[in-house]
């Protein structure tokens, strides 16, 4: 049994050349980041313009309220790097006072939901350690679609359309940024972010000063304001202050993890994010044969779906700031873990014991009230029959230079839909405390400085000493399970990037999620339609509790790289239609 061909159809071109390569999922973040690299820019300057771009064009996906992780090396040094822009719990952030408040939980949505917003520090962070222009040409890009307009998405008309209700009866602030006389913008409508694009004027004169003063400053006095909640429809005042902001500096290039599979070295970031449970799936998955690998058949996608509930199990049980995950590596544990991949579909709950240690369980609710909706695609959705909790996703950019820089960053959080808009500044907080448990023993206990457990995961390949490819996708907990898809065509089946990223998908289900309600689906199984119906029908009789997402749904993949002989490639996404890749 050999492993599976490429289709030698692709949905686009894998683009191929010899001078740079951007790859993002907004069309204008791409050309913005190649007009940079064409005017003598590295691919720090590119990524840095076009991560500012993405708070404007795909504000239901991310926001300067936000976050973001990165993994980048340079040209003169092939060390993978890691930009940590996943802010902080603010000081105020206790157990205490969220028990208080009368919560079970952290909220999904709302202004006891952000951590320190990073994203913004973090772009200014890399850009005075790498950048090469002055950054008031980098944001010029965002400064003019902000100021001057850009045509609004569908599906940002469809997220403002779905939170009309929530604007117009609770948050006014909302209200009159995003609706138009009342109404959703037209899909294609030109809309503009005034306030926003003041930001960003001040950020072009003063940098990290203008967002430690006025910034901060309004997100303090608004978070302290008592504002209507989706979850319990109550009010709450939020604990973020304006000196948590000003305490907040980001690590430029902190260590990456790595795992070295079938010839590559793979980075990730640390225990803090999500990223090491795609290097615990490879690892639990290396020495398996091929076709075992293949995520084309059954018996491929059966193995990797076993793997991938074993290691978010692991990922729950033992993942924190702060955490030491090395046990998980033991070859004795891996191989315990392994051996527990049988011929049908796990359906239960299986954290393991590293070193002898017990595992921490979290909470197991199914669906439940929830059970009609799909388990999801990793497509933004607002959900507004858990009384309004709205629920957001992801963006992601890569980026090689002719000299060969290279830079993959996910950026997320500071959804329009996830809290109220803060006035003077055009957008919204983030809501990454919800990652974190109120249970005092869960290696993501809240606890003030905590940086709560991010699904954000950009991926760095390495050969022979040299960084040769940056990788990612939005998708919350998906993003390692879609992007070991990825890998395994990569540098197992031999792939081409484009021929990867267009081949038909899966992904467990079969673990907690990181966002509210954090539900889990026993031996559940999302696919595309496209991995047929035999193959379906083999997964079904395997136990897996099977749902079709139909034929393009999972995933928003993009890559760029360099060639061994020479020359650089990018590929992007067809799904969603609005990932595209740019080259030359």
């Amino acid at each position: 049994m050999t492993f599976t061909p490429p289709s030698p159809f692709t949905t686009r071109p894998e683009l191929h050349g010899t001078f740079g390569m951007a790859a993002t999922t907004h069309w204008l973040a791409t050309a913005s980041a190649q007009a940079v690299l064409e005017r003598g820019g590295t691919a720090f300057d590119a990524a840095i313009a076009a991560g500012f771009v993405l708070h404007v064009v795909e504000p239901h996906l991310n926001g300067a309220g936000g976050d973001l992780v990165g993994l980048y090396a340079t040209a003169g040094d092939p060390t993978p790097r890691v930009l940590e822009g996943q802010g902080p719990a603010p000081a105020a952030a206790t157990i205490e006072h969220y028990r208080a408040e009368g919560l079970g939980g952290v909220p999904g949505a709302g202004v006891l939901a952000p951590a320190v917003p990073g994203a913004v520090a973090a772009w200014l962070a890399l850009h005075e350690r790498h950048g090469t222009w002055e950054l008031g040409d980098l944001l010029a890009f965002a400064l003019g679609y902000a100021r001057d307009g850009h045509p609004v998405l569908g599906r940002v008309a469809a997220t403002i359309g779905r939170m009309r209700e929530v604007f117009v009866e609770h948050w006014p602030t909302s209200a009159r940024r995003w609706l138009v006389e009342g109404a959703p913008p037209a899909p294609d409508s030109i809309a503009r972010n005034p306030e926003y694009a003041r930001v960003l004027e001040g950020l072009a004169a003063d940098g990290l000063g203008y967002w430690h003063g006025e910034v901060a400053d309004a997100i303090g006095a608004f978070a302290g304001e008592p504002t209507w909640h989706p979850v319990d429809g109550r009010e709450h005042r939020g604990v973020l202050t304006a000196d948590d902001l000003r305490a907040f500096l980001p690590e430029v290039a902190g260590t990456a993890m790595t795992y070295q599979f079938r010839g590559t070295t793979v980075a990730k970031a640390g225990p803090w994010s999500q990223g090491p449970v795609q290097l615990l799936m490879l690892a639990m998955l290396d020495g398996l044969p091929d076709e075992r690998l293949d995520p084309s058949t059954a018996l491929g996608v059966h193995t990797i779906a076993e793997v991938e509930a074993l290691a978010m199990a692991d990922r729950d049980a033992w993942f924190g700031d702060g955490c030491d995950i090395r046990g998980l590596f033991d070859p004795g544990y891996l191989a315990e873990r392994r051996a527990l991949i049988g011929e049908r579909a796990a359906r239960d709950y299986r954290p393991g014991s590293p070193q002898g240690r017990t595992p921490w369980m979290p909470p197991l609710s199914t669906e439940g009230e929830l059970a009609g909706r799909p388990p999801g695609t990793g497509e933004p959705t607002v959900d507004l029959r858990s009384k309004g909790a709205p629920r957001g996703d992801t963006c992601h950019l890569d980026v090689i230079d002719r000299w060969g820089n290279i830079v993959s960053v996910t950026p997320s959080g500071g959804w329009l839909q996830s809290s109220p808009t803060v006035p003077e500044i055009g957008f919204a907080l983030g809501t990454r405390l919800q990652m974190a448990w109120l249970d005092p023993a869960s290696p993501t206990a809240l606890r003030p400085g905590m940086r709560p457990r991010t699904t954000l995961s950009p991926t760095l390949l390495l050969r022979e000493s040299r960084a040769v490819e940056a990788l990612g996708t939005p998708g919350g907990d998906q993003q390692d399970e879609w992007q070991l898809t990825y890998l395994l065509r990569r540098l197992v089946g031999g792939w081409p990037a484009q021929a990867a990223i267009d081949g038909p998908g899966a992904h467990s289900t079969a673990h907690v999620g990181s966002f509210e309600p954090r539900t889990w689906t026993p031996a559940g199984l999302a696919v595309e339609d496209r991995l047929g119906d035999d193959v379906i029908a083999d997964l079904e009789a395997r136990g897996h509790v099977v749902t079709r997402e139909g034929d393009w749904s999972l995933g928003r993949m993009s890559a760029v790289g360099a060639h061994p002989e020479g020359g650089y490639f990018a590929a992007a996404n067809p799904r969603g239609s609005q990932g595209y890749a740019a080259g030359r």
